[in-house]
C-alpha cells in the first residue's frame, strides 16, 4: 500500500495527524490524509453523532482526541459510540422526537396526580403514589399542567390522612433534595432568597401525631401571656421560621421534656413540625442562631416585669415569696463569685438567681445577681424597687396614713435575710412586712400556752397547735409564733404583719415549701440549671466585695485558731491525768511539747491577725487583680427561658388543676397525668372551608383520666382559641366522645 503525505486544505481544524474537520458553506468535511471520508449538513446532530462513532470504529481516531479537538464532554463520545457498536448505524437515524413529551408522565398520570394534588396530598406523596419523582410533579406544577390548590385542605371522605409510616417516607425522600422532613420546596426556597414574610402555617390531616396532646396546653399558654412578647421584640430577619414560631416552639419543647436545641437531635422533627403546621422544626444550629437574634435585643426584663404586673392583677397578690437559687458553673472561662449551694453542702462558683412567688408556688419574676449578693442587699436594691415601682398593687398614701398597721404587701423569706434590724428598716422606710423564721431562739414557751386549730392546707384539715406573743426587737414591737409539733419542738416564726391573723401567718410561712417544690421540679423536667450561653461579660467595677485576699487570711486564721484549740484539749487532758496519777516524765515532756507547739502557733496567728488588719474587707472589683477579678456570664439567654419556663409551668399547672378537679389526690397525680396528656397521640384534622382544626386524643391509661379529658375537652371548646397564624378555631375532641 502507499503511503500519502497528508495535506490538507487551509482553515482545517486537525484532529490528529491524519483526521482533520474542515467547515465550508453549509455543510462539515472529515478528511483523512486531505481526502475527504465524511460529510453532512451544519446543525444535523445524528450524522455527525454517527461519524464521530464510526471514526473510533474504523480506528483513525481516538475518543479522547474528538473530545479535546472538538470540545465535546468525552463521556458523550464515548456513549455516541457504545450506541454504534450495540445498536447499529439505524439507531442514529429512526429515533423517535419525544421533546416536550415526558417517558413516564402520562395523560393517565397526571389526571391522577391531579386528583391527588386536589385532596390536599403534598408533592413527595403524589410522586411516591404514581412512581415519578418529586422533581416531576414540581416541574409540571410550574409548568402550568398541574394545579395544587393552596388553602384548600377539607377532610376527603376517602382519605383518611397520612399515618405515620406515610410521613416516615416522606420524611425520607426529601433528605435527598433539602434534608429531613423538607417537604415545602416552594416556600423553603423563597425563604433562602428572603421573599417569605413569616413562617407558613399549613396545617395537614394526619393521624396518630407524636406529642399531640401539647396543643391541649395551647389555650393555657396563651392565657398567661407567651404573645404578650410582641409588645416588646422586634421581628426577626426574614427567613423560613419567624419569630411566632420559633418562640411557640420552645413553649411546646419544653411542655414535651425536650430541654435545649441539642435534645431535638433524638427526636422527630417531622412529627413535632406537623403539631406546629409546618413540615418540620429547625434544627439545633439553626434554633439557637435565631434564639441568639431574639436574645440580642435585650428585652427580657421588659417582657418579664409586663408580665409579672399582669398575673399579680389578676390574682390580686399581697404576699410574695422570695428565695435564692443557685446556678452552678464548672467551666473555667468565667470568674464567679463563689455561693453556699444547700443541695451540694459545699461553697461553689456560680450565678445566683432570686426567684419571687405567689403562696401557691407560682412564680412572677427572677433576677440575677451580679457577684454574690447576700439576700438582704437584693431585695432592698433590685426586688423591692421592681414591686413597688411596676408589679405589686398599689396602695394609696392616705390609705396608709389612716391605718399605720397597713403594710403596702409582705414579704416571705428563710432565715438568710433573718434581721430585725432589716426588718425594721422596712416598716419605716417602705412600709413593707415580713414573715420568716426567728434566729436564735432562747427558751421554750409553756405548753399550756398552745392551742389547737384546724388549718386546711391543699383541701386536707391539719391539725396544729399555735401560741402568739409580742417581742420587742430593735426597739420595735413584732409578733412572734410559734407553732409546737408532736414531739415537743417548737418553730419560732416572726412578723411585722399586724392585720394577718394567727391562722395565716402560720399558714403562709410554711406555704414556703411551695416554692421549694418549684424549684426542684423545674430542675427535673425544665432543666433550671442549664447554662444557655458562655459569653463573659464585664460588671460594674464599683461594685465592692469581700477582699479575696483578706478571705484568704481569714481562712489561715480559723484553721490556725483550731491547731491551737486541739493542741490545748490535749494539754488539759494531760493536766487531768497528772492530777488523777504520779505525774511521770514521759507526761510532762508531752507537756512541755505541747507547750512549745501552742506558743508557735499562737505567734502565727497575730502575725496573721497583724497582716489582716493592713488590709480592706470590701474592695471594689475594679482594685481586684487581672487573674481573679470577678466577671459574670451573659445572662439575657438565660433569662429569655426562664420566662417561658414560668409560663409553661404556670400553663401546665392550671391545665393539671382543671384535668384533676375531681381527683381526690389531685396534687400527688396532676404532674405525672399532664405529662400523659401531652406526650399522648392524636389525629390532627384540618377544615379550610369551616375554618377550623380539630385535634383528636387518643386513649390514656386508665377510664378515669379519660373520663377527666372528656370532660377538660368541653371547657377548651369553650375558649374558642384560634391557633397562632391561622384563621383556624381549635375543637378538641376524645377518641372515643
Amino acid at each position: 500500500m502507499q503511503l500519502q503525505a497528508p495535506i490538507f486544505p487551509d482553515k482545517t481544524k486537525l484532529i490528529n495527524g491524519s483526521v482533520g474537520v474542515l467547515s465550508k458553506d453549509d455543510s462539515v468535511y472529515y478528511l483523512h490524509n486531505g481526502s475527504p471520508i465524511f460529510c453532512h449538513k451544519k446543525g444535523d446532530k445524528n450524522n455527525f453523532r454517527y461519524i464521530l462513532a464510526n471514526l473510533i470504529e474504523t480506528g483513525l481516531c481516538a475518543a479522547g482526541e474528538l473530545s479535546k479537538s472538538l470540545g465535546i464532554p468525552h463521556r458523550n463520545v464515548n456513549r455516541y459510540y457504545k450506541q454504534y457498536r450495540e445498536k447499529g448505524a439505524k439507531s442514529f437515524f429512526n429515533k423517535t422526537d419525544r421533546r416536550g413529551n415526558c417517558y413516564q408522565f402520562t395523560d393517565e398520570k397526571k389526571q391522577n396526580a391531579q386528583e391527588l394534588l386536589d385532596i390536599g396530598f403534598s408533592n413527595v406523596r403524589v410522586a411516591k403514589r404514581l412512581g415519578l419523582s418529586e422533581c416531576s410533579i414540581r416541574y409540571h406544577i410550574k409548568q402550568g399542567n398541574l394545579k395544587k390548590k393552596k388553602l384548600i385542605h377539607t377532610p376527603n371522605p376517602i382519605c383518611a390522612g397520612s399515618t405515620p409510616q406515610d410521613r416516615n417516607e416522606e420524611d425520607i425522600l426529601a433528605g435527598a433534595l433539602l434534608g429531613i422532613g423538607c417537604t415545602r420546596i416552594t416556600e423553603r426556597s423563597l425563604a433562602a432568597f428572603h421573599l417569605l414574610e413569616k413562617t407558613p402555617i399549613l396545617f395537614e390531616h394526619h393521624q396518630s401525631v407524636e406529642n399531640a396532646g401539647v396543643l391541649f396546653l395551647l389555650p393555657f399558654l396563651c392565657a398567661q401571656g407567651l404573645f404578650e412578647y410582641k409588645r416588646h421584640y422586634l421581628p426577626l430577619e426574614k427567613g423560613y421560621y419567624d419569630l411566632d414560631f420559633i418562640i411557640l416552639l420552645i413553649a411546646y419543647m419544653y411542655l414535651c421534656r425536650i430541654k435545649n436545641p441539642e435534645q431535638l437531635k433524638s427526636h422527630s422533627v417531622g412529627e413535632l413540625g406537623k403539631i406546629m403546621g409546618s413540615d418540620r422544626v429547625p434544627e439545633a444550629k439553626c434554633l439557637r442562631k435565631k434564639i441568639s437574634a431574639i436574645t440580642q435585643q435585650q428585652k427580657a426584663e421588659e417582657w418579664n416585669m409586663t408580665l409579672a404586673e399582669q398575673w399579680v392583677n389578676k390574682e390580686e397578690t399581697t404576699i410574695y415569696y422570695i428565695d435564692g437559687h443557685v446556678q452552678v458553673y464548672h467551666g473555667n472561662k468565667a470568674t464567679l463569685g463563689k455561693k453556699y449551694v444547700s443541695r451540694e453542702k459545699l461553697c461553689l462558683p456560680g450565678m445566683c438567681e432570686f426567684w419571687i412567688n405567689n403562696s401557691d408556688g407560682m412564680p412572677y419574676f427572677v433576677v440575677t445577681g451580679q457577684v454574690n449578693e447576700k439576700m438582704q442587699e437584693m431585695i432592698l436594691e433590685e426586688i423591692l424597687p421592681q414591686l413597688k415601682e411596676k408589679i405589686a398593687q398599689k396602695v394609696s398614701e392616705e390609705a396608709l396614713r389612716n391605718d399605720p398597721d397597713l403594710p403596702r404587701f409582705t414579704l416571705v423569706f428563710d432565715r438568710e435575710a433573718y434581721s430585725p434590724k432589716f426588718f425594721k428598716l422596712l416598716w419605716n422606710e417602705h412600709r413593707v412586712a415580713v414573715i420568716t423564721y426567728r434566729k436564735n431562739v432562747q427558751e421554750d414557751w409553756d405548753e399550756k400556752c398552745f392551742t389547737p386549730y384546724e388549718v386546711v392546707v391543699d383541701e386536707n384539715k391539719v391539725e396544729m397547735n399555735l401560741a402568739e406573743k409580742t417581742v420587742v426587737m430593735e426597739g420595735m414591737p413584732m409578733r412572734e409564733v410559734r407553732k409546737k409539733t408532736d414531739t415537743g419542738h417548737q418553730t419560732s416564726i416572726v412578723t411585722t404583719n399586724k392585720k394577718l391573723s394567727l391562722l395565716l401567718i402560720a399558714y403562709y410561712m410554711f406555704a414556703r415549701w411551695t416554692q421549694e417544690n418549684f424549684f426542684r421540679y423545674l430542675r427535673q423536667d425544665y432543666d433550671l440549671d442549664k447554662i444557655f450561653q458562655y459569653t463573659v461579660e464585664q460588671i460594674d467595677g464599683n461594685i465592692k466585695v469581700v477582699n479575696p485576699q483578706y478571705s484568704n487570711l481569714s481562712y489561715h486564721l480559723k484553721k490556725t485558731r483550731e491547731k491551737i484549740s486541739r493542741r490545748q484539749a490535749q494539754l488539759f487532758q494531760l493536766a487531768e491525768e497528772n492530777i488523777r496519777e504520779n505525774m511521770n516524765k514521759t507526761n510532762i515532756q508531752r507537756q512541755a511539747k505541747l507547750k512549745e507547739e501552742i506558743n508557735n502557733w499562737q505567734e502565727k496567728e497575730q502575725q496573721l491577725l497583724a497582716g489582716r488588719k493592713l488590709l480592706r474587707y470590701r474592695i471594689p472589683i475594679k482594685d481586684m487583680s487581672e487573674d481573679i477579678r470577678y466577671n459574670r456570664l451573659h445572662a439575657e439567654s438565660k433569662y429569655f427561658h426562664n420566662i417561658i419556663k414560668m409560663i409553661c409551668y404556670r400553663a401546665e399547672t392550671t391545665f393539671g388543676q382543671i384535668l384533676t378537679a375531681d381527683y381526690k389526690k389531685k396534687d400527688n397525680e396532676m404532674r405525672m397525668l399532664v405529662k400523659n396528656v401531652i406526650s399522648a397521640k392524636g389525629d390532627i384534622i384540618p377544615d379550610y372551608k369551616n375554618n377550623t382544626l380539630t385535634i383528636v386524643l387518643y386513649s390514656l391509661s386508665t377510664p378515669r383520666d379519660n373520663e377527666a379529658i372528656k370532660k377538660v375537652c368541653q371547657i377548651l371548646n369553650d375558649t374558642e382559641t384560634i391557633y397562632p397564624g391561622t384563621n383556624l378555631g381549635i375543637t378538641y375532641k376524645f377518641a372515643t366522645g
